[in-house]
């Protein structure tokens, strides 16, 4: 998990984590330099599971991610947001297909910070599908719905600094390299509101030529995995 000034929202999604933890399990918590209380909530659970990173200077979403991931121990890892909360079974339904691939991406329901529904199904609002062709062209590979084993993991650190978003990266990678399953379960609430990190589901921001070259940036980088 990445955090940066997530107070209004972090201990919901760390308690619906740490539900689903075994003992020998961590969540790694890497901080951007939070300035609220995010820390303070974190160090109440008191957990040892819990091991929180904190950068020096800010290293805006992708970073944060990446400093997180480099120090994963487990074989399977997950990616959280800080705003999200999961469902029950999460872990156990992605744990399961890990046994025949090697990336996981699951459904969501998508809501509001009040929990209203606002999409039922994320896959169904995104149009999510497998296939590189088809992600390079619209990326359904959203982090926070993501899992993968450490081989995949090892092909993607360390992030090329030229990419996009770390998600689209790795779920790339796991077209690229290795088997991906959607699993149309909904296994997590998708919190939108007015700070989110990123516009997924809302009109992007970005200009025609910006979206070309980050397309272009990541056919870029993944020529090189060819042949990592």
């Amino acid at each position: 998990m990445a955090t940066y000034n997530g107070e209004k929202y972090i201990y919901q999604q760390i308690k619906s984590i740490l539900n689903q933890l075994s003992a020998l399990d961590e969540l790694i918590i890497s901080d951007d330099g939070s300035k609220d209380q995010t820390i303070l909530i974190l160090e109440s659970f008191n957990d040892t599971r819990i091991k929180i990173f904190k950068n020096e200077k800010s290293n805006g979403p992708v970073g944060n991610f990446e400093n997180a991931l480099s120090k994963a121990k487990g074989d399977i890892i997950f990616l959280a947001d800080q705003d999200d909360v999961w469902l029950p079974g999460k872990i156990n339904t992605h744990t399961l297909l890990h046994e025949k691939y090697d990336l996981v991406i699951s459904d969501a329901k998508v809501v509001n910070e009040a929990g209203d529904m606002i999409y039922e199904s994320f896959f169904k609002e995104r149009d999510s599908r497998p296939g590189l062709f088809n992600n390079l062209i619209k990326n359904s590979y959203i982090g926070c719905c993501m899992s993968f084993n450490r081989r995949i993991l090892n092909y993607a650190l360390p992030f090329p600094a030229y990419i996009h978003m770390h998600d689209w990266w790795i779920g790339l990678i796991g077209e690229l390299k290795g088997h991906t399953i959607f699993c149309n379960d909904q296994l997590m609430n998708y919190v939108r509101h007015q700070n989110n990190a990123s516009p997924t589901l809302s009109r992007s921001g970005y200009s025609g030529l910006k979206r070309l070259k980050n397309r272009v940036q990541l056919i870029y980088g993944l020529f090189f995995i060819v042949f990592k």
